[in-house]
């Protein structure tokens, strides 16, 4: 019945796992593939495809919304010689898709659609964007993760030792200073600097990007540092080994203009007293 009805709407059904067959001339570029979560219209080919962690600007109602995450960015081209849809059977479709597994559409236009699909207590949000007419579309599939970092208690005092602090980036709750479970670690080789160096006293200093007023990222940096402090202490670490200090948006290392800035920016410091 499903595909019956999608025959009668004049539009081509979505497949979520198959992917298309390239002709010998329009191969998938190198290394690309559909998401796992969803795939591409008929007759298309993957031109271009980018993994990393990565931050991107939304379309949903009333305006734009930035999230962060492992981006998946996939461009496709019709093939040579294929009957073009228009962009609207192009949304059309992704709607469906996305609904058919439990999402929801959340911006549609004439050139952009937004989907947020919740699914084994992950969220991803789905970006589509089309050109020329829908002769080439974009997908930017974006999981909700945080930014980790693997550092070690040795990597910590080289860098102490050698620049007198190192940047560590601890994943809090958004505007609060609850330390989020993936960076436990984080604090466990801090504890574990500690334990090894018993001379060594150090400072835990906050630092915030420049969203909100300068008085209110003070008091949160504040916050978070004092929250990294009250961790290391509860693990055992003498209290009078360490100060905790917020700077705010005062001290920014990267441009504030662009979310990979801003995401730098975030960032507690542990400093050699």
């Amino acid at each position: 019945m499903r595909r019956i009805a999608c025959t009668l709407l004049g539009i081509a059904c979505l497949s979520l796992l198959a992917v298309g067959v390239a002709s010998s001339q329009e191969k998938d570029a190198k290394g690309c593939q559909d998401h796992p979560l969803i795939s591409r219209m008929n007759n298309y080919y993957i031109s271009s495809c980018e993994k990393s962690f990565n931050s991107f600007e939304f379309f949903v109602k009333g305006g734009t919304k930035t999230l962060e995450g492992d981006r998946t960015t996939i461009e496709y081209y019709l093939r040579e010689g294929s009957s073009q849809p228009s962009f609207l059977q192009i949304r059309r479709n992704y709607g469906a898709a996305v609904k058919n597994i439990g999402g929801t559409v959340l911006y549609d236009d004439d050139r952009r659609g937004t989907f947020r699909v919740t699914k084994g207590g992950k969220e991803t949000w789905i970006a589509l964007e089309a050109f020329n007419d829908g002769r080439n579309y974009q997908l930017v599939i974006l999981e909700m993760t945080s930014m980790t970092q693997e550092v070690t208690a040795d990597a910590m005092y080289s860098a102490l030792n050698k620049d007198g602090f190192m940047a560590l980036y601890i994943n809090f709750d958004t505007g609060k200073s609850d330390i989020k479970p993936e960076s436990m670690p984080i604090i466990e080789q801090i504890v574990a600097l500690l334990k090894a160096h018993p001379e060594l006293k150090v400072s835990i200093e906050g630092h915030t990007d420049n969203v909100g007023s300068p008085q209110s990222n003070k008091v949160l940096s504040t916050q978070r540092a004092k929250a990294v402090m009250n961790a290391v202490v509860q693990k055992g670490i003498a209290a009078t080994r360490l100060t905790a200090l917020g700077w705010g948006q005062e001290k920014p290392i990267a441009d504030n203009r662009s979310e990979e800035g801003k995401a730098k920016n975030r960032r507690v410091e542990i400093v050699k007293k």
